[in-house]
């Protein structure tokens, strides 16, 4: 989709469709509602009434303009409350997305002229409009060309507002890249693949990127990696990514490590068959991760960022793991794996483990963990966990911002017992009970003295219908989230 930015007049702006938004229900008084009746004669207040439409949230009322002003087809849509927040700026911008016909135009009047406000409604719009047609050939896909979409600002568009699209724009993108990722299927998206798309994405933006094979992560010590590979046929990769800033100085160092299971049939621990169909979103945490890390190195962000994504896929084949089998990991403790189908833990105790030598500020972990934090939370949002009260309030502001739901579990100790094995220093499931929290206890163990935060993405990372600003299908969850916490350090 392309966006523009003008201070057309609503009256005069020659598009299919104008999209005007109220708030709170003020028709009466609202400055575009006015400018608009009196170009319908007075028209435009008697048909609202005749629909019944009131200016309740969620009401639309649309209408053929027969030629009453130069738009085609008049929208107006109705927005909550009489404060906007941004949550409502990108809502509309999503809603105005998904009903702009391909090959049409649009034009949206943004509800407000604060940047932030604009970056919101740039976002709504970039996002809502995402499809994925890698795999439609010619007779499944639209021909047009995808919607063009103005927005309408109330002043000629300043530097600071031409600079919030362009940002929603590289935010998108992120986004958009994440979602593409894991939704292209298990076949194509091997952990080499997914290795390959974070070298693309580096070579493309500058930013460094190092992957190993199966023999220097064995040479290394990754012996969780190398075990949840044993029963595949294809290799497994280790991927490094690192964005390093041009400015002198101290700089913080966030490093954001991603699970990349491409794809997990729950190994000698096998699924249901139903539980598999979806299990190429196993790799969203390491999607979202190259999302992030090409954000922050396009938006020149002042705060040096890596990216960590294990990858490899979890079968059955003869060499597969075993319930039962004890490795001695990366960092030297010994695990002994009960569930095979718990082995997004496992990868990741060896890329933590690898991550916190890198000294960071910040260490953080996106993961389709656990189906026992979807009980707990649903699909729409995710658990997480903080080592430190303030890094938890923190990463929360900056979720409010960007309108990704988390909410705060703990790290409770009393749980720990559960993981704790006869024969090893620990095992990789806890008894059935408080399953997220188990998982992120056993994470914790790999993380050394580094200020940690774990995120528990498995509900809102893939969905089975569209939600907010998510479509059906990969989402790119925690991408904004992760950039908003970047730029908090970046003040």
């Amino acid at each position: 989709m392309k966006l523009t930015l003008s201070q057309a007049d609503l009256t005069t702006v020659a598009v299919d469709l104008l999209i005007v938004p109220v708030l709170g229900g003020a028709l009466a008084s609202d400055p575009n509602l006015k400018l608009l009746d009196k170009a319908f004669g007075g028209e435009l207040h008697r048909i609202a009434k005749q629909e019944e439409f009131t200016g309740k949230k969620g009401q639309a009322l649309q209408l053929h303009t027969h030629g009453k002003i130069a738009a085609k087809k008049l929208r107006v849509v109705a927005l909550a409350g009489k404060e906007l927040t941004l949550e409502e700026s990108r809502g509309l911008g999503a809603h105005a997305a998904r009903i702009a016909k391909d090959g049409k135009s649009f034009a949206v009047v943004a509800p407000s002229s604060e940047a932030l406000h604009l970056t919101a409604l740039s976002e709504g719009l970039l996002l809502g409009h995402y499809r994925y047609t890698e795999y439609l050939t010619s007779a499944h896909k639209d021909p047009k060309p995808p919607a063009r979409g103005i927005i309408l600002t109330q002043d000629k568009p300043s530097a600071a507002e031409r600079a919030a699209l362009a940002e929603a724009g590289v935010v998108a993108e992120a986004v958009n890249l994440a979602r593409d990722l894991v939704n292209r299927p298990p076949n194509a998206m091997t952990a080499t693949a997914l290795a390959n798309e974070a070298k693309r994405v580096a070579r493309e933006h500058g930013i460094r990127c190092t992957v190993w094979g199966k023999a220097e992560i064995l040479r290394r010590g990754m012996t969780l990696l190398a075990a949840v590979n044993a029963g595949s046929q294809e290799e497994p990769r280790f991927i490094h990514m690192s964005y390093v800033p041009r400015s002198r100085g101290k700089r913080p160092k966030i490093v954001f490590v991603g699970k990349g299971l491409t794809f997990d049939s729950g190994g000698l621990s096998i699924k249901p068959a139903k539980s598999m169909e979806t299990m190429k979103c196993d790799m969203a945490g390491g999607a979202a991760t190259i999302g992030i890390v090409m954000a922050a190195a396009r938006l020149k962000l002042p705060v040096e960022v890596h990216g960590i994504v294990p990858s490899t896929d979890n079968l059955t084949g003869a060499n597969a793991m075993k319930p039962g089998d004890v490795y001695r990991t990366l960092d030297g403790k010994t695990v002994e794996v009960l569930n095979t189908d718990a082995e997004g833990r496992l990868i990741l105790a060896d890329a933590l483990t690898y991550a916190r030598s890198l000294e960071p500020t910040v260490l953080v972990d996106h993961a389709t963990l656990t189906g026992a934090c979807m009980v707990a939370l649903g699909q729409w949002r995710a658990g997480l966990y903080a080592t430190e009260d303030e890094l938890r309030e923190r990463y929360l502001q900056a979720a409010k911002r960007s309108g990704e739901a988390f909410w705060p579990l703990p790290l409770d100790e009393d749980l720990k017992e559960t993981i704790k094995s006869p024969i090893a220093d620990i095992k990789n499931t806890g008894d059935g009970y408080g399953g997220s929290i188990s998982a992120a206890l056993f994470l914790r163990e790999f993380v050394g003295e580094s200020p940690w935060i774990h995120l528990d993405i498995a509900g809102p990372a893939y969905l089975s219908s569209p939600h907010g600003l998510s479509p059906k299908g990969g989402t790119g969850f925690g991408v904004r989230t992760a950039l908003e916490f970047i730029r908090s350090y970046a003040q």
